[in-house]
């Protein structure tokens, strides 16, 4: 195992590769009673198209929540009450491009890692528990269809990608749950429940050597299999610049987007992304001269806020909040982005942006659960996270204007709003 300092943030982190290909990342918190522990694998809801050995498959959408809902299944029955008698915490989340499954603890973190590690690793569905969890999962998709809050987000994606899955929801739909079987999970779990497609990280005062031996113990040492992710070539278009619904809502609710192109893997799309979140800052945050024009106006509330968001394959500039006149927010968005592309950002509020950022950035390292999700997201994105104070200080204003002046375009915007029911729609 090899221990790694990082001077600029005063972080130690011991990481190691197995054999069977898993990585390792322990973060030691001497004297630290609470331990937490992710085991992540590299497959979320837009890898439904892949080829396993060469022969290609493309799953249900919403297949990787499916699965990640039907994990905790074992022969001997679901596991949740197995991790309460050891006092530990168990959850589990999908989002677009990873499965997570962590569990947070003070004692018999032995035992709990070693139930975390089986239940991952050992698949169990049958006809009778699929069926019951589509109806599970199927009243959660109403659920989140019936929540302003996701559907303008959602209904933003329908329109800006018409390429990239991105547009299709975590959950799926009715529907495509409704065409997963077992031996659909069975294949997915064996193409992305790998060693080599996963990550083990812990946060806590544990030994690190015994984290190690429990998961070459515990895991499969089968030669690997070649899986072949789907890629997508997004066009910078959008499909429309405009939706709306009406929603049981107080005051219109909106999110607005910007396309922009995804870099590849690594610093690079390291890079980018903290260059976006640096022009959002200067384009639309709280210190920003237009957030306080809008807020006098009475545009915008203590709801607005954005930032720059990237999948594999996607990237976008978005803000969101509540507004009576999503249009006018809007349109002051896009006037402002060009006067700053063609004007810069003055030295001093750049360079307090940038200590702003990195000080948010290095205090968010305080949670445990941001200290694992961090560290696993940018390893599969090929980027070790530990080193981006490097990567964020070496950003020039320059990138700022270039940024702003390529992204926040009309032809690059998407506004997507939720109307209260009684009120007439702008678009």
């Amino acid at each position: 195992m090899k221990k790694q300092y990082y001077p600029q943030l005063d972080e130690t982190v011991i990481w190691d590769k197995l054999p069977n290909g898993l990585t390792i990342a322990v973060v030691p918190k001497k004297g630290f009673q609470k331990k937490l522990a992710y085991f992540v694998t590299d497959f979320g809801s837009i890898h439904t198209r892949f080829k396993l050995d060469g022969e290609p498959f493309e799953s249900p959408d919403g297949v990787a929540h499916f699965l990640e809902h039907k994990m905790f299944d074992l022969p001997r029955g679901e596991i949740s009450a197995e991790f309460a008698a050891l006092g530990a915490n168990p959850n589990a989340f999908t989002s677009y491009d990873m499965t997570a499954y962590y569990f947070s603890g003070t004692e018999e973190f032995q035992k709990s890692l070693e139930l975390l590690l089986e239940f991952v690793s050992i698949p169990y569905f049958t006809a009778e528990s699929v069926e019951k969890e589509q109806g599970i999962i199927g009243q959660e998709i109403d659920m989140v269809f019936d929540s302003p809050e996701s559907r303008v987000f959602e209904n933003l994606m329908e329109i800006m990608y018409s390429v990239h899955p991105v547009r299709i929801p975590i959950l799926g739909t009715r529907e495509t749950i409704g065409e997963i079987t077992p031996e659909v999970l069975y294949r997915c779990h064996r193409a992305f429940y790998r060693p080599e497609n996963m990550m083990l990280c812990v946060v806590g005062d544990v030994d690190a050597e015994s984290i190690r031996e429990t998961a070459i113990r515990l895991l499969p040492q089968n030669p690997p299999h070649t899986v072949e992710k789907e890629t997508w070539q997004e066009p910078m278009t959008v499909i429309q610049s405009e939706i709306s619904c009406k929603m049981e809502v107080a005051m219109p609710m909106f999110q607005l987007g910007f396309k922009c192109e995804p870099q590849d893997h690594g610093e690079a799309a390291v890079r980018l992304e903290m260059v976006g979140d640096l022009a959002a800052e200067a384009l639309f945050g709280e210190s920003s001269k237009l957030y306080l024009e809008l807020y006098e106006k009475g545009l915008i509330d203590s709801s607005f806020g954005g930032g720059f968001e990237s999948l594999d394959g996607m990237a976008m500039l978005t803000c969101s909040g509540d507004s009576d006149d999503p249009w006018a927010v809007r349109d002051a968005i896009l006037e402002r982005a060009q006067q700053l592309a063609q004007e810069g950002v003055q030295e001093e509020d750049f360079l307090r942006m940038k200590r702003s950022t990195l000080g948010r950035r290095i205090k968010d390292l305080d949670s445990f659960n941001s200290t694992c999700f961090r560290l696993c997201a940018y390893h599969f994105s090929g980027f070790d996270y530990m080193e981006f104070p490097r990567v964020f200080q070496d950003i020039r204003e320059s990138e700022i204007r270039e940024f702003l002046r390529r992204v926040v375009q009309q032809n690059r915007c998407c506004l997507s709003v939720i109307l209260p029911e009684d009120q007439e729609d702008k678009a």
